[in-house]
């Protein structure tokens, strides 16, 4: 349960990982495409504006070129032909400005020879510019809100995102006023640039605060949802295939086990046919030498006796040859072998079975590799049946106490693999008998699981004990030589 916990685990991190990374992505590009726009807009506000004043100042030049006669009619009908321009200004020669700002401002258009700004309040919308000429100098009074060419406005202003404005000096004149472009946190967009006139030197300037509620959420939710999907798919496709190869696992260790079985039932029958046909062996050569005694016994019947016994004689050879046949591969087939990786591909096969029987296994195990020398499969069917006796004897004890623990460790130049239970062990009266043929505490048992195992690992030049303590459940110790 623990390592289906972490695999699930693993999978959920992997989730929020990509989920997060979608997210950061469609956000980012989310928060780019609204730079964008942003940035288009004030470039747009940016070049009306600036061909607005650049007109402004071709008017006073003009102005400054018909300053002469016949002026005093264009004058006139400037205001009708430019909206934006509320009154024109003019000081014949010999005359003088009712207004100290105007002069200030003539003085220096002369020095510099082109319009200047005399003053500016932004408050209100008004501006003036002057231009000293000869014969005559003007003056213009503008109308900034009359100025701005709405009909060219990139986007509503009574709706538009983005805050606008002209400033100058610390003064502000407010274009559009935007929505929530004082709301604190999301992302801040600025746009700043000066009007493309020296003569009227107001700067245009914008910004925009994008809130978390103008994230692409609705994209972004279907983003972890697709790649929920794909992660599912991908851990379905990989759980059939990690299935299948514990399938064909456990089909190759059963045939091997039964193959082992089958083997030691046989050297059991061997063993246990041997001392009868011994029995009658004997029993017919005694017949022969009583009937050798009695001269009046035919040879018939001691041709039958000698038949008798080369036919038993036969079947104690036969008997031998098959066990002979059966025996166990010798330690020369032994390799090294690392019992952690032994142990933990016994609890993956056995994964589902614990499950189903509600029993937590745990591997302890050292950091380091512990090698030994055994026969690779042979190890593997002994971790195994090991592990079935454990999970068949806590059926006897509740869920909530079965527990199986397997240890790896290195001890006295021996590597130990040790399979413990929290089941109800083995009485001491018969731990005597556990690794006999045919002796099982299990009913419907065989009596072979223990029996095969510890000939197994004898054959590796190995051990196996029962090493659990009195009403403490069952352990067996496996000892193998380290490689």
């Amino acid at each position: 349960m623990t390592h289906r916990l972490r695999a699930l685990g693993g999978w959920m991190l992997a989730w929020l990982l990509l989920s997060a990374a979608g997210a950061a992505w469609l956000a980012h590009a989310q928060l780019e495409a609204l730079q964008a726009a942003f940035d288009t807009d004030g470039r747009i506000v940016h070049r009306i504006l600036s061909q607005q004043v650049v007109q402004n100042d071709a008017v006073l030049a003009t102005l400054a070129l018909a300053g002469g006669e016949g002026a005093a009619g264009g004058e006139a009908r400037l205001p009708a032909v430019y909206p934006s321009i509320l009154r024109v200004q003019r000081r014949a020669p010999g005359e003088a400005w009712n207004d100290a700002a105007l002069a200030q401002a003539e003085v220096r258009s002369r020095a510099q020879r082109g319009p200047v700004l005399a003053d500016a309040d932004l408050a209100r919308g008004r501006y003036r510019l002057v231009i000293g000429a000869a014969p005559a100098s003007f003056a213009l009074d503008i109308d900034l809100a009359a100025a701005v060419p709405w009909r060219d406005w990139p986007a509503d202003p009574k709706t538009a995102p983005a805050r606008m404005a002209l400033v100058h000096q610390g003064q502000r004149f407010e274009l559009q006023g935007g929505r929530d472009a004082e709301a604190p946190g999301g992302w801040h967009f600025r746009f700043r640039k000066p009007l493309a006139s020296a003569s009227q030197p107001f700067e245009v300037d914008a910004e925009r605060r994008v809130g978390w509620g103008e994230l692409p959420w609705g994209r972004m939710l279907a983003w972890a949802a697709g790649m929920a999907v794909l992660l599912a798919g991908a851990r379905l496709l990989r759980r059939q295939r990690t299935e299948r190869r514990r399938a064909e696992e456990l089909l190759r260790l059963g045939q091997v086990a039964r193959l082992n079985t089958l083997g030691e039932l046989a050297a059991g029958m061997a063993h246990e046919l041997n001392q009868p046909l011994t029995a009658v062996l004997a029993s017919t050569q005694a017949a022969r030498r009583l009937l050798d005694e009695e001269p009046p016994e035919t040879g018939a019947a001691r041709d039958a006796m000698a038949q008798a016994a080369l036919q038993a004689r036969r079947a104690a050879d036969v008997l031998g040859r098959l066990r002979g046949t059966l025996e166990r591969p010798d330690a020369a087939r032994r390799e090294p072998v690392d019992l952690r990786q032994a142990a933990r591909r016994a609890l993956h096969l056995l994964e589902p079975e614990g499950e189903r029987r509600h029993t937590a296994m745990r591997l302890e195990a050292p950091e380091q590799p512990v090698r030994a020398l055994a026969d690779p499969v042979a190890l593997e069917q002994i971790v195994h049946n090991l592990l079935m006796n454990a999970l068949q004897a806590l059926e006897e004890v509740p869920p909530a106490r079965r527990e199986v623990l397997l240890r790896v460790r290195a001890q006295d130049g021996q590597a130990l693999l040790s399979v413990s239970d929290t089941g109800p062990g083995i009485p001491a009266e018969l731990r005597s008998r556990v690794f006999q043929p045919f002796f099982s505490t299990r009913s419907g048992g065989l009596g072979l699981g223990l029996s095969l195992s510890e000939t197994l690992a004898a054959g590796m030049g190995g051990a196996l004990a029962e090493g659990g303590a009195p009403g403490q459940g069952a352990c067996f110790v496996l000892s193998l030589p380290l490689a």
